[in-house]
């Protein structure tokens, strides 16, 4: 059974103290940095996000210069990024808006569960810009059920899993993947919120279309009303 969109909202909110951190994150000596991939951000170029090389260099120095361990941001955001690859590309509009937040970091970087959970499905996307390893896990608290997705992982997260398995609060199940098995981007995790999974299994649009976006963002909100970095910008 799906809830409505503000029976997800007002569930996230009042657990929001039980949710474990989705990324080895120290409040007392680690920085976020808030990355813009809008037309807003001139310093980044299209020649650099079409290159992964360029592109991560841009990251990994963003990151160097402001001594922040993480980059963040990305949810409802309109992109221009995406035209680094025709995965995107529709015949009547491609998709630019994001859906999820994106976390930039290392390869390797631990990712646990949010809550306890079962692995829903999980699939290697490997096309151009898509999400490589991904795994989506079902929750359920006081009755609501709902899912996360996970993208751009590693492939030895996927290696000896299985749908159903359990997966506990603060659990250490996946990590950051490299470019050759996470869609051939910059190290980072897509952490996104999905309401009805609307028979998708092992994936789950993280773009769409910009015409379409309402309908779009009421079946993935905020993912930081679970994730709860943005008050650290």
């Amino acid at each position: 059974m799906q809830y409505s969109f503000s029976t997800l909202i007002t569930t996230l909110k009042k657990h929001q103290q039980k949710f474990h951190p989705v990324v080895p994150f120290n409040l007392s000596t680690d920085k976020l940095f808030p990355f813009d991939f809008t037309g807003h951000n001139k310093e980044l170029t299209p020649e650099q996000i079409a290159d992964t090389e360029s592109f991560a260099n841009y990251i990994n120095a963003e990151l160097k210069n402001h001594n922040c361990k993480y980059g963040i941001g990305g949810y409802n955001e309109h992109r221009t990024l995406y035209a680094r690859s025709k995965h995107f590309d529709t015949a009547e509009e491609p998709r630019r808006l994001h859906l999820g937040t994106d976390i930039w970091g290392s390869a390797g970087t631990k990712i646990m569960s949010p809550f306890d959970g079962i692995v829903h499905s999980f699939a290697f996307n490997n096309n151009d810009s898509d999400y490589g390893a991904t795994i989506i896990l079902s929750h359920n608290i006081e009755g609501i059920s709902f899912h996360t997705l996970y993208g751009h992982l590693s492939l030895n997260s996927i290696k000896n899993l299985h749908e159903g398995k359990r997966i506990i609060t603060g659990e250490v199940f996946t990590e950051f993947g490299m470019r050759f098995e996470n869609g051939n981007w910059p190290p980072h995790l897509h952490f996104q919120i999905i309401n009805d999974m609307q028979n998708w299994q092992g994936d789950y649009p993280g773009v769409c279309k910009f015409s379409e976006k309402e309908q779009w963002l009421k079946n993935s909100p905020d993912p930081d009303f679970i994730l709860q970095l943005n008050r650290f910008l």
